[in-house]
């Protein structure tokens, strides 16, 4: 009996019955895969509000002490360690090498959680969107025996993605961001994209269903990457672009250099896995100290991802005096240079947030406005640590909200010119 043939066109693949289930599966797991970030993520920010909030409150401390970030995060090296070392999937992938794709094996989940949990929660200077796609990649991939039933023969490649976008569906603000992102960094094309297109954004989109159905049911919080205000609009004019294109290069310059610092530091940690991954651990808190003790603000402002201090900053661009926001750049950047090879996270949300830092503390030039600042600034960050323009461009423009429409252009060129740095800068380095 002869095979039956291969789909020749994408939309014949709508018309086989082992996509059809294939789909069906999809949707299916994006529900149980959903449910355990959404749990991950709300334990995640509760425990970092009882470290960062009402522990100080409950020792008589307003805001955290200069010398918080120290024993914080010596224990969050000593738990990183222990699961880096002794837990199967060595807690992760290593964020200096970038956001990290690749499928999760279900045995590697309960250390990627460990080192997550422990990083993110105790003042690790990195954000929960890898450890939340590894979560969802390997709970996906316990499905796939049952999967290979279906007529699909990556299918353990599209559950994956999909279990991965269904996991990040809401972190980023919108669960399209998830999509596109998956979407765009599996690097297929013609059929084969188009297979992972509708099981992509189908989960993510069940995904953002439960996240937010559990969020109003049990009023937790997940803490995502919005910015509910934004500075006023301005109209664009050439001033944004001779200024923004310069700063989205230097953007990619300094998330490029971090990303490098971070991949020799990870060489460093392993030729002695556990005592240097507690020494990095200490050395993120002594950046976040030193700003506390140079400043007089809270070392909070340089420890943990930034998501929460970004809203701020978009809020309230001005509240920060000029020397104050360099200092957070400088023990920002450190802290999170060590964090990318020492601990274990996502590197988007720190990339994110000090390019729009970098872009407000250089809105006072002349000609160039705090609107457009801030737009170079998210879409730079993320185009140069992800790699992924269209996914940089789109997350830019869901973070302006209304304002997206009219900083568009200047979205785009950023994200390109950003990603296009990033990769000579990247080919220097490397060569």
């Amino acid at each position: 009996m002869t095979a039956p043939a291969a789909p020749t066109t994408p939309f014949e693949l709508l018309r086989t019955s082992g996509y059809r289930r294939l789909l069906l599966l999809a949707a299916l797991v994006g529900i149980p895969v959903s449910l355990v970030a959404f749990g991950f993520m709300a334990l995640e920010h509760f425990l970092e509000r009882q470290i960062w909030e009402s522990l100080p409150h409950a020792l008589g401390h307003a805001t955290p002490p200069w010398w918080w970030p120290l024993p914080a995060l010596g224990l969050c090296g000593v738990l990183v360690a222990c699961a880096v070392a002794y837990l199967p999937g060595h807690g992760g992938h290593i964020p200096a090498k970038g956001l990290g794709v690749s499928p999760t094996l279900p045995s590697e989940v309960p250390g990627v959680m460990l080192a997550a949990l422990a990083g993110l929660s105790l003042g690790a200077v990195l954000g929960p969107e890898a450890p939340l796609m590894a979560i969802g990649s390997g709970l996906a991939l316990m499905t796939v025996r049952a999967a290979r039933r279906t007529a699909e023969p990556q299918i353990g490649a599209v559950l994956g993605a999909a279990g991965s976008a269904a996991a990040i569906s809401t972190i980023f603000g919108s669960p399209l961001v998830a999509a596109v992102l998956l979407i765009e960094a599996s690097g297929v094309a013609g059929p084969q994209l188009f297979a992972l297109i509708l099981p992509c954004l189908l989960a993510s989109g069940i995904g953002a269903v439960v996240f937010h159905g559990f969020g109003d049911w049990t009023g937790l919080d997940i803490d995502a990457l919005t910015l509910p205000t934004v500075p006023p609009v301005s109209t664009l004019d050439a001033g944004d672009f001779l200024w923004g294109v310069p700063l989205a290069a230097l953007i990619a310059a300094v998330v490029i250099a971090a990303m490098t610092v971070g991949g020799r530091v990870a060489t460093w940690t392993a030729r002695a896995l556990v005592w240097r991954t507690v020494a990095a651990a200490v050395a993120v808190g002594v950046c976040g100290s030193a700003y506390a003790l140079a400043t007089g603000r809270t070392p909070q402002e340089v420890v943990l991802s930034g998501q929460a201090l970004l809203a701020d900053l978009a809020a309230d661009p001005h509240a920060w005096p000029v020397s104050a926001l360099i200092l957070l750049l400088v023990f920002k950047g450190l802290a999170w240079s060590v964090s990318l090879g020492a601990l274990r996270g996502g590197p988007v949300f720190p990339a994110v947030f000090l390019g729009s830092a970098l872009g407000i503390a250089c809105s006072a030039l002349p000609g160039f406005g705090v609107t457009p600042a801030l737009t170079v600034g998210l879409a730079a960050g993320g185009a140069a640590v992800l790699r992924l323009p269209v996914s940089a461009s789109v997350l830019a423009g869901l973070l302006l909200g209304k304002d997206a429409a009219d900083q568009m252009p200047l979205v785009i060129v950023a994200s390109v010119v950003a990603c296009a740095t990033g990769e000579l800068l990247r080919g220097r380095f490397t060569t």
